[in-house]
């Protein structure tokens, strides 16, 4: 399948910064190099999850020279960046024909590049290597073919003050969204002047995304068909897991600009909220920056309900260019990645989820009860993306949402919207 600099560029969704680079043509995706020879040669890894000092020595101290001792006629150079600059950084490569040999992805971020065949399908039998959780490796998958594996997996969970809670005589989390809105009314705290110095709930300090994929997830709500191609987020499920954040913050027991920034202590920890929606990394978080919180037992976390149960699972995978000119090479840094030995002090680094069975009794998980709590409700996690045009619709769904969170639309108009700008994704496909 042949396909253009600009048609790929527009389903990945950055059509104008193309425009703005005039990049040169882009390389043929077609050229899957067959990964059965020796592994040898010089290959680039991206990754957007070893940032900063810790990460790097991780990477470069120890996973890459046991990899290297295992293959030692190869090199590796590391390609560092962020996930917000990563799909811009894959596409600058694919449009110039420098796509890194070994890359790693997000959740939902399969279907577009293997789409356009830029990954190379691996293995099935890779599948079966370990014992994964179940739904593990279904975001790995596309068009039945295995084309990913994970690394570390980060869950979206509520958590909340123990403490606050008994101040309240409140016994128990909530069931479902009536309780969590009659809670978060009875946990918010005011001044003398009526100005919000505690909200119950905080739905805000998380990506607003990916807050809203797991209430619509727990109202029983889809993004897309199976077949990636209709869009299922458009109807009362998806609106009313919107109107939840309006409502709340009508109640005056949420409020917008709670919202913290990322690497400052959360709401939580501040005691400016009672209950918080979170990355399971926050107990990692809050172990650094608030020992004392885990220490004295004031904070716990429960898994969201509405009509089901449900806990956002993201995370980042590892998969292998279709262009690498080393493709055994590649495909033996994703199979060493993909193992447990650099599942868990990956996952320890981060306050990620191993997704692998085995690592359920390690030290580490074993005392992160935020990472027990994901693991233990594995069978309710959902994953974003589905379609092939994620990278474009996924860059548009918090700005919709944001609109009706501050007052410039209803929650039944954002989503409307939303769903045009993804039928119109969808149809370029």
């Amino acid at each position: 399948m042949e396909y253009t600099r600009r048609s790929v560029l527009t389903a990945l969704g950055l059509g104008a910064f193309a425009a703005a680079t005039g990049c040169a043509a882009s390389p043929s995706g077609d050229a899957q190099a067959a990964a059965d020879g020796p592994a040898e040669g010089e290959i680039t890894l991206l990754t957007p999850i070893f940032e900063g000092s810790t990460g790097k020595q991780l990477l470069e101290g120890k996973l890459l020279p046991a990899f290297l001792q295992k293959n030692p006629n190869v090199k590796v150079k590391v390609d560092y960046t962020t996930y917000n600059a990563l799909n811009e950084k894959l596409t600058t490569g694919l449009a110039s024909g420098l796509m890194p040999d070994v890359v790693m992805l997000g959740v939902g971020w399969i279907p577009p590049f293997a789409h356009k065949k830029v990954l190379a399908p691996l293995p099935d039998s890779l599948a079966s290597r370990f014992d994964y959780e179940d739904r593990v490796l279904e975001p790995s998958r596309y068009d039945g073919k295995l084309y990913a594996l994970p690394l570390v997996l980060d869950t979206r969970i509520v958590t909340y003050r123990k403490d606050m809670f008994a101040e309240a005589g409140i016994k128990a989390p909530p069931k479902d969204w009536a309780e969590l809105r009659e809670m978060s009314k009875e946990l918010a705290r005011s001044d003398g002047s009526g100005k919000l110095t505690r909200v119950g709930f905080d739905p805000f300090s998380i990506d607003l995304r990916q807050c809203w994929e797991t209430f619509l997830f727990a109202n029983d709500g889809n993004l897309f068909d199976e077949a990636g191609k209709e869009v299922r987020f458009n109807d009362d499920r998806g609106v009313e897991a919107l109107q939840l954040f309006l409502d709340v913050v009508k109640d005056k027991s949420a409020d917008f600009s709670f919202k913290t920034s990322t690497g400052q202590p959360s709401t939580l920890a501040q005691g400016r909220s009672a209950m918080m929606m979170a990355n399971n990394s926050l107990w990692v978080q809050l172990k650094q920056q608030n020992p004392e919180l885990l220490k004295e037992d004031k904070v716990g976390a429960f898994v969201l309900a509405n009509k089901v149960p449900a806990m956002l699972q993201g995370g980042t995978l590892v998969a292998r260019s279709a262009s690498s000119k080393h493709a055994s090479a590649a495909q033996a840094l994703v199979e060493f990645l993909g193992t447990p030995e650099s599942i868990l002090p990956t996952a320890e680094q981060r306050g990620s989820v191993p997704g692998v069975q085995d690592l359920r009794t390690s030290e580490y998980v074993q005392n992160n009860d935020f990472v027990k709590l994901a693991l233990d409700n594995m069978s309710k996690a959902r994953s974003e993306g589905g379609t092939a045009a994620w990278m474009e619709i996924r860059e548009k769904i918090k700005v919709t949402l944001e609109t009706a969170v501050v007052g410039q639309r209803t929650a039944k108009e954002a989503i409307d919207e939303l769903a045009n700008l993804s039928k119109q994704a969808i149809s370029r496909l």
